[in-house]
């Protein structure tokens, strides 16, 4: 009887632990994706608060020809979410079902804003009338001016270096 000898071999370990280094490096570029695109849902989600937020506005100076006051609870007077509420009329008033709330950030500082100015603040035309200045702080998809924000400035205040998504509207 004849033994044969098997001439197969199977991996080496240094071939093992360079295709597992291969497929931790590919997931890792796969979870680098996918969190990206989670920023980008979270942020499209915060974008599409604001516009709830200023089409609700626009109904409510349809009725009461004027911007609701700020609740001055939040950071620097700002109305935020970190109260629980987020510009109250609007819900109180039947203009929003429910109070929108940021996806992370709810607290004092609030990562989303509202202010009604008087008329003249930040040299803004006294003949405009009240404004209000509505943004969103920080973007997580990106790093600065998110490209579709409206923007908002006054000659003497220029809030796009202050948000990353704002929009404003005066009373007049």
């Amino acid at each position: 009887m004849k033994l044969r000898i098997n001439n197969q071999r199977g991996f080496t370990l240094i071939e093992l632990l360079v295709v597992i280094a291969i497929i931790g490096v590919l997931s890792s570029i796969v979870i680098v994706s996918l969190n990206k695109s989670r920023f980008k849902a979270l942020d499209s989600k915060r974008i599409s608060s604001m516009r709830e937020m200023t089409k609700a506005l626009a109904l409510y100076f349809l009725d009461y020809n004027v911007y609701p006051n700020s609740d001055y609870a939040g950071y620097g007077g700002w109305d935020t979410p970190g109260n629980g509420t987020f510009i109250a009329p609007l819900v109180s008033n039947g203009y929003l079902p429910e109070n929108i709330l940021d996806p992370t950030t709810n607290n004092f500082f609030g990562n989303y804003r509202y202010y009604r100015y008087p008329a003249g603040n930040a040299g803004c035309p006294v003949a405009r009338g009240a404004y209000y200045v509505l943004g969103i702080v920080n973007l997580q998809s990106v790093n600065g001016n998110y490209p579709t924000s409206p923007g908002w400035s006054c000659p003497n205040r220029n809030w796009q270096n202050e948000f990353e998504w704002v929009t404003g509207q005066f009373e007049n």
